[in-house]
């Protein structure tokens, strides 16, 4: 656990803001910290050539899990972060399912693909990878045959993801599109939780929810004895978990400057700060 702590701010997959300059969210809203779990894949630059690799191929639905499952397997046997993450992620697998009873392993475009093909791949299950789209392709577990689809009435899926935050994706696209081949999701097993309500979501739909990592109090104070952030970043991480909008409103009270700053920065900053405030998001107005 603490290896996939450190590894996470080594890597960027976990990056706290410096003093009084939160991020800002596609939201609109601001917060203390990013998570981009699958920069785990070893690097930034190692996954963001693997997103556009993907983004490339992906038109391809019957060759596109193999490649896929072809890099990942190279960088598993040439990068040790990578390689430890997915370890971790099968031994806990096996440790915490009856692995005889998962008929398939699934995995969603894009970035569950970083770990859920290697994952069925090691586990020497059928992946079904599951498009934007709805579609769905079924891989042998060699990944050596792939068909579009095909009736798996009965039959139990496992799903592989890299993060879950309010679970809108599992609900939108990737229930669905099991449901679609009869099959359904009995397990879900993400690399990091946000605890933002999406494992309880999928435990109140009757799937088993599970994550190596979550996003809470005792990760902070185990990475600040770590020595990876300080006290006050320690403190805004343990009060945006507690109350993230009181929090973070209090925040653009004490420092007005912020989004005033915001407006006149960069052109993502200044679309974020304007729907802030034309959207009233934290009552300012």
């Amino acid at each position: 656990m603490s290896n996939l702590i450190s590894y996470l701010f080594e890597t960027n997959a976990f990056k706290v803001c410096p003093n009084n300059k939160p991020f800002w969210y596609t939201s609109g809203k601001i917060g203390p910290y990013f998570i981009n779990t699958h920069f785990l894949y070893g690097s930034e630059e190692s996954a963001v050539d693997l997103l556009s690799f993907i983004d490339i191929e992906k038109e391809h639905k019957l060759e596109i899990s193999k490649k896929v499952l072809d890099k990942c397997l190279a960088q598993y046997n040439s990068n040790h972060i990578y390689k430890e993450v997915i370890d971790e992620l099968v031994a806990y697998v096996k440790n915490n399912i009856n692995v005889d009873e998962i008929d398939y392993v699934s995995g969603g475009e894009r970035r569950d693909w970083f770990f859920a093909n290697i994952v069925a791949y090691l586990l020497k299950k059928p992946f079904i990878t599951i498009f934007k789209d709805l579609s769905c392709t079924i891989s042998s577990p060699d990944f050596t045959n792939v068909v579009s689809s095909k009736n798996l009435e009965g039959k139990k899926v496992l799903h592989i993801a890299d993060l879950v935050t309010e679970a809108s994706s599992y609900v939108r696209a990737w229930i669905p599109a099991i449901q679609s081949l009869g099959a359904e999701i009995v397990w879900s097993v993400v690399v990091v939780d946000r605890k933002q309500g999406g494992n309880d979501r999928l435990n109140s739909l009757g799937i088993n929810a599970h994550a190596l990592l979550a996003i809470e109090p005792d990760m902070f104070k185990k990475a600040l004895n770590m020595g990876i952030i300080t006290n006050e970043q320690c403190e805004m991480l343990n009060k945006f978990y507690e109350a993230p909008d009181e929090t973070m409103r209090q925040f653009l009270i004490d420092h007005p400057e912020f989004l005033e700053n915001s407006l006149h920065a960069d052109e993502k900053s200044v679309v974020r700060a304007r729907l802030c405030i034309e959207s009233n998001l934290y009552g300012l107005n």
